[in-house]
């Protein structure tokens, strides 16, 4: 179905100032040196606002995405507690971009953002990428959905993977044709044609600088406009999909979050749910891969939550007639920085994070002492700001009306 289509209004001098009041001064620069504290000083003359303004509307107006704004460095950095760095994933790429370029993109993912999600384009479990969207959402919503039908005695089973190289692996013609059923102004459409194609980048390691180079495949990593279009390319895929469980009668719900996706069987059986799991993992590689994308098999998990007292030992879910691996089921699950258990006590969890509020309030003596370094006021303002953020992470998953607490709080 195509949605009717909107005309775009030209950008307002509220949209410029309200999009840079929420940018974070402590953000990289890109290729132009300028911080973000750079241009919150440039806009209290209001004839930069006017120009920056008029620029951004032109970019929309002419289809055109001004080179210098496709050109950027990507610094290379070591991720953390690797025993090996032989392999690409053990490394971390940061894109720096034209901080005029990102304000522009802001601004534009603010309007399409609006736009979809009025016309009811983003489909409902998508949980990431959008406003008021978060991993706590996604969190409560699992919990939730566990223990409505523990009510029902049913045991709940999941099922969770992700997406080989999402980003990179989008596929340009498939998402200007996906843009088109949006119901997004011709203009707009003719801008992002321009704005996937010619982009540049240079690779920063260490010491080393490459050359640059055409990095002409899907989105960009780090822009602000690479989560809505991510959403916009899957939100297809998960209508086709949901057509398909219909047709086929498979019991089964799913969570999106960015390219993690997550199966929710419920049933009384868990033979019956790895089977609707089977199912359901089968539809869905097959999709994906009509439309570019791969299944990473390393990270497929498969995790069951039941309340049953004594020996637990849930059958393995083979999948390897489909190219997956036979997936044992763990006593502990950690997904998106949760961790659960198969009767969501989260005392693992608790003790986790508590030890690591802990460590950060160690470390933070070595900042000073009653005679020198960081005053009380800074430290209490550090401990609000670092300390507390990691011990009440995920609270709303463990903390609510009627659950047991009493072990979580005298940890805590």
């Amino acid at each position: 179905m195509v949605a009717t289509i909107v005309n775009w209004t030209s950008f307002a001098r509220e949209e410029l100032i309200n999009t840079i009041k929420k940018c974070n001064n402590s953000s990289a620069s890109g290729l132009n040196k300028l911080t973000w504290d750079h241009i919150k000083k440039i806009i209290r003359s209001e004839e930069c606002i006017t120009r920056l303004i008029d620029i951004a509307n032109a970019c929309i107006k002419l289809g055109h995405w001004p080179h210098h704004f496709k050109t950027s460095t990507t610094v290379v950095i070591s991720k953390l507690n690797k025993t090996l760095y032989n392999t690409l994933k053990s490394f971390q790429p940061i894109v720096l971009l034209n901080t005029i370029g990102k304000l522009f993109e802001k601004m534009i993912g603010e309007r399409l953002q609006f736009h979809m999600i009025s016309n009811s384009f983003i489909h409902c479990c998508q949980l990431s990428g959008l406003k008021h969207r978060s991993t706590t959402d996604m969190g409560v919503v699992l919990t939730h959905s566990i223990c409505t039908e523990w009510i029902k005695n049913l045991t709940t089973s999941t099922l969770a993977f992700d997406i080989t190289q999402f980003y990179p692996s989008l596929n340009h013609q498939l998402l200007s044709c996906i843009m088109n059923k949006v119901g997004l102004d011709c203009k707009v459409s003719n801008f992002f044609k321009d704005y996937l194609v010619g982009r540049k980048t240079r690779y920063l390691w260490n010491n080393f600088l490459s050359p640059f180079c055409s990095i002409n495949v899907g989105v960009r990593q780090g822009s602000a406009l690479s989560l809505i279009l991510s959403a916009l390319y899957l939100s297809p895929i998960l209508h086709i999909f949901e057509k398909h469980l219909k047709t086929l009668k498979i019991p089964i719900s799913i969570i999106l979050f960015i390219d993690d996706r997550l199966f929710i069987s419920q049933n009384k059986s868990i033979s019956h749910s790895n089977a609707n799991l089977f199912c359901s993992y089968n539809v869905i590689s097959s999709l994906l891969s009509k439309f570019g994308l791969i299944i990473e098999h390393g990270k497929i998990e498969v995790f069951h939550f039941s309340r049953s007292q004594g020996a637990f030992n849930p059958p393995p879910l083979n999948l390897s007639v489909l190219g997956g691996p036979i997936l044992l089921p763990k006593n502990s699950w950690q997904y998106l920085g949760f961790i659960f258990d198969r009767k969501l006590t989260f005392q693992h969890y608790i003790e986790f994070y508590t030890n690591k509020a802990i460590s950060t309030v160690k470390w933070m003596k070595m900042l000073g002492n009653s005679s020198r370094g960081i005053n009380p006021i800074q430290k209490r303002r550090l401990y609000r700001c670092c300390a507390l953020p990691i011990t009440l992470y995920g609270l709303l998953l463990w903390y609510y009306n009627k659950a047991p607490t009493h072990y979580h709080l005298n940890v805590l």
